[in-house]
């Protein structure tokens, strides 16, 4: 059902003690069901980001969206010194699972959201049924250990982080950069749960410049590993245009995975998900449906 009916979602925390903290949650769908989706966003996002995405959804299917450590409402530590890297996601989402779920489920992710729920399933192989990564982070570990220059995480470093109000942002960010495709809803639901209100009136980022950064730069992960460990079934839709799942060089070993299913969306950026919200809700039905009722990827 992705005609006019949205369901506005519950916002709550989940305390996850062993982590440090607590991960603010989305929860789609009605709470008397289990969950079927636990879905991760891309870096320097939130949940609420993808809430116009993924509401449709809950007429038919429970969906639990995550604000990741250093992001939107959680508590979690945000330390970059020292960090260890994207595995504190791993950490963090098998946790909440953990506490969450009752059983495996369908684990999705755009982005860095889409690698985490990878590095998840191959350490934690009993929490997910299926997987769905939408232009997930894959490349190649040795260059990212080998010290080249990251215009991604110097972008992020030069960030504005403080507006008079979410309004400010919401003009500062229309028609520019990452958001041009984007629709004022979304824009609109980014904004609101990636700002928080200061002691002085004026709003600032819930996801640091610093903390964005620092994962630009401090992955310490080899997704081709991980494909190799999974056990489920991966379905990913990759970017037309740059996309960050950067598998030709390794096209051998990808197509010789028999649990990968990968294709190319025509006409998208890393922005899939805001670009073709239609195709993301499709994907996750179909992994929805599959896993109930299991048939050959």
């Amino acid at each position: 059902m992705d005609g006019s009916v949205e369901f506005e979602p519950r916002a709550r925390h989940v305390d996850l003690p062993s982590r440090g903290g607590a991960m603010a949650v989305l929860d789609f769908g009605s709470p008397e069901r289990p969950v079927d989706v636990v879905f991760c966003h891309a870096n320097g996002f939130n949940a609420r980001t993808y809430r116009s995405i993924l509401a449709p959804l809950a007429a038919s299917m429970r969906l639990l969206a995550v604000d990741m450590r250093g992001h939107g409402a959680s508590t979690l530590p945000a330390v970059v010194e020292g960090r260890e890297g994207w595995p504190e996601f791993r950490d963090d989402l098998i946790a909440l699972l953990r506490s969450e779920t009752e059983g495996a489920v369908v684990l999705a992710g755009h982005s860095m959201g889409g690698t985490t729920c990878l590095l998840s399933a191959a350490t934690a192989p009993d929490s997910a049924r299926r997987l769905v990564l939408f232009d997930p982070v894959f490349f190649d570990p040795k260059r990212a250990a080998s010290g080249e220059s990251n215009p991604l995480a110097d972008g992020a470093e030069r960030r504005r982080a403080v507006f008079p109000d979410k309004a400010a942002a919401v003009a500062a960010y229309s028609g520019r950069g990452a958001f041009r495709t984007w629709s004022a809803e979304q824009l609109a639901d980014y904004v609101e749960a990636g700002f928080r209100e200061t002691e002085t009136g004026e709003v600032t980022l819930t996801c640091a410049p610093a903390w964005e950064a620092s994962n630009f730069r401090t992955h310490n992960y080899d997704p081709f590993q991980a494909l190799r460990d999974v056990r489920c079934p991966v379905r990913m839709l990759r970017a037309e245009i740059a996309s960050t799942a950067r598998i030709d060089e390794h096209r051998a070993e990808v197509d010789a995975n028999p649990r990968l299913r990968h294709e190319t969306v025509p006409g998208t950026s890393h922005f899939l998900p805001m670009e073709r919200p239609e195709r993301v809700r499709m994907a996750l039905r179909d992994a929805v449906e599959a896993a109930t009722s299991p048939s050959p990827i």
